[in-house]
């Protein structure tokens, strides 16, 4: 699997007729197998510019380009969230009544056989660690625990996009690093473009790049010193 290059040209996203301008102009570049953390106040457009990038919403005006898809003019959007892009959120949205191999294979529904869900639900959870919590459901495992679900789940079709919606946010300094290293195994190993929404400079400092977002625009890119040629 090889990650998707992402373009996003000179979008624009306003709400409530107009009075919210959400992003103003916004263009931005993700290479194939990037990991690019994005930054900013609360408010500035991160999350919108998120749900844009994976067809949650539809922008005013400008294009985003995924793996060559034109992403606001899709006919089959639902296809583009199964099979192209998958999201990590903060609050790992599992549902509570189904267990951890039953929530990870959610996104496999009507799209593999049953045995083979399973197996590959089976396979993903080991791989994040918890081969021996799958039988359990998400109020007996810890945060970290059902986050690492959550990723096993965005696996699940081999996204060639991944976008992380504050995905430490909500865990320990500790648990966070966890799950923040997984996501580098994941762009390291799977090759996966990696989107990530964060208020932590830690997490940040360790992305490929940083972007920063404020008042609906970008307003500055830079590597991070952890990740700078020497």
């Amino acid at each position: 699997m090889s990650g998707a290059q992402v373009d996003v040209r000179h979008v624009r996203k306003s709400f409530e007729h107009g009075r919210i301008h959400a992003l103003v102009d916004v263009s931005l570049h993700l290479d194939e197998g990037e990991l690019v953390a994005l930054t900013g106040p609360s408010g500035g457009g991160k999350s919108t510019l998120l749900n844009l990038i994976g067809a949650l919403d539809r922008p005013d005006a400008g294009e985003i380009v995924v793996a060559g898809l034109d992403v606001a003019t899709l006919a089959d959007q639902a296809r583009y969230r199964a099979e192209t892009v998958a999201f990590v959120f903060q609050f790992h949205n599992l549902i509570t009544t189904l267990n951890a191999v039953e929530n990870v294979q959610i996104p496999m529904l009507g799209m593999r056989p049953r045995a083979e869900r399973e197996r590959r639900a089976h396979e993903l959870l080991g791989e994040v660690g918890l081969a021996d919590r799958s039988r359990n459901y998400p109020p007996t495992l810890s945060g970290g625990e059902r986050q690492r679900v959550a990723i096993a789940r965005a696996l699940a079709n081999e996204p060639r996009l991944l976008l992380a919606d504050e995905p430490t946010g909500a865990l320990d300094s500790e648990t966070g690093a966890q799950i923040l290293d997984l996501l580098r195994r994941v762009r390291d190993e799977r090759g996966a473009t990696i989107l990530l929404v964060t208020n932590d400079d830690g997490v940040a400092a360790q992305a490929d790049r940083i972007v920063q977002i404020r008042d609906g625009l970008l307003s500055s890119s830079e590597t991070p010193a952890l990740q700078a040629p020497s």
